[in-house]
């Protein structure tokens, strides 16, 4: 699969390389971003960070860096992950706490939608958080998407369990909101 490279105003979205890693450690690393992501190690070292690029590569996920326009600079990084059988995607992202509060996830997000719905022909991209994530939950409402439940204590992350809230728009009512801005 093609990895994108999108333009926003205040961001550029390119694919991982390996020149990545001396950024990406730190930022992925911090306990606060690995706490509010799924598939995050943590303590996370220079290998995981070379197995993560390695992988973006042929997993048939789209992974892209989040670079900051201004100066080039890593601040996160965004990506789906495809079910083309049923041609829905889940949105994933994460911010450098550095970075929190400026408005880049969703920035990025909002230029991932329309990849996954013009570029991949979804029907469907859904996302989830940890309950306590609540920032999360506020970057998805603003993309368009409608809160459609919790996961009553559906992962298991450090040893305590905890609640997902599930988020999803559709194709449909995407380009009803693009029509209507």
């Amino acid at each position: 699969m093609i990895i994108p490279q999108i333009e926003t105003t205040r961001l550029k979205l390119r694919p991982y390389t390996e020149d990545d890693i001396p950024e990406l450690v730190p930022l992925v690393g911090a306990r606060e971003v690995a706490a509010m992501t799924l598939r995050i190690a943590h303590p996370y070292n220079e290998q995981h960070a070379r197995d993560f690029i390695a992988k973006t590569r042929d997993d048939g996920e789209i992974r892209v860096a989040i670079i900051l326009a201004s100066n080039g600079r890593m601040c996160g990084g965004v990506g789906l992950r495809p079910d083309t059988a049923h041609q829905r995607a889940e949105l994933g992202y994460w911010i450098g706490v550095p970075y929190w509060g400026n408005g880049y996830a969703t920035e990025a997000a909002k230029a991932m939608v329309p990849y996954g719905f013009e570029t991949l022909k979804l029907h469907r991209i859904t996302a989830t958080h940890a309950k306590q994530n609540a920032a999360s939950g506020r970057i998805l409402v603003k993309l368009g998407m409608r809160h459609e439940g919790c996961l009553r204590e559906h992962i298991c992350k450090w040893g305590e369990f905890l609640d997902l809230e599930c988020y999803g728009i559709l194709r449909h009512e995407w380009q009803s909101l693009q029509q209507s801005q």
